[in-house]
């Protein structure tokens, strides 16, 4: 399979991933066989919601399990750019200050894959993350989301 999708991420991040598919394959998918051995001891299967739902939850654990293994195989993992400090990239945190109120918020652009705003991880695929990486500390940004356009001022990247 030449040319399959890169997922960029942080070390930490692959862990993250490695242990929920450790979890899926160990536990989960034993939880949904013996919910499907259960569900069959009901009855007639084809008026049987709970084999019905047992089955759709499998489906969905063996999914993610095959996501999970592209995912990891096909981790490219971040370094951190030691050679551009200031400078928002992959692995990094930012800090900004929305203008004109000066909200400040802080994010670390992470890969899609292990993307997590409620964490303050934002995926380098999001709006925000492309309009700020490649800027520095100072910069004011105009950011396009779907709420509209807003300005920012990046006051701080670690």
């Amino acid at each position: 399979m030449a040319n399959e999708k890169q997922y960029p991420m942080t070390k930490e991040g692959k862990e993250k991933l490695e242990q929920e598919l450790e979890y899926l394959k160990t536990v989960k998918r034993k939880e949904v066989v013996e919910r499907i051995k259960i569900a069959r001891g009901f009855g007639d299967l084809s008026e049987n919601s709970e084999y019905d739902a047992a089955k759709d939850e499998q489906a969905f654990v063996e999914a993610r399990i095959q996501t999970l293994e592209n995912m990891i195989r096909n981790a490219q993992i971040i370094e951190e750019d030691t050679t551009n400090p200031g400078v928002v990239s992959l692995g990094k945190s930012v800090t900004f200050i929305e203008l004109p109120d000066g909200e400040e918020e802080t994010y670390t652009i992470v890969g899609s894959a292990e993307a997590d705003p409620f964490e303050g991880k934002i995926s380098n695929d999001s709006p925000i993350a492309k309009s700020l990486m490649g800027k520095k500390v100072g910069d004011e940004v105009s950011v396009q989301t779907p709420g509209g356009e807003m300005l920012v001022k990046i006051v701080a990247v670690k």
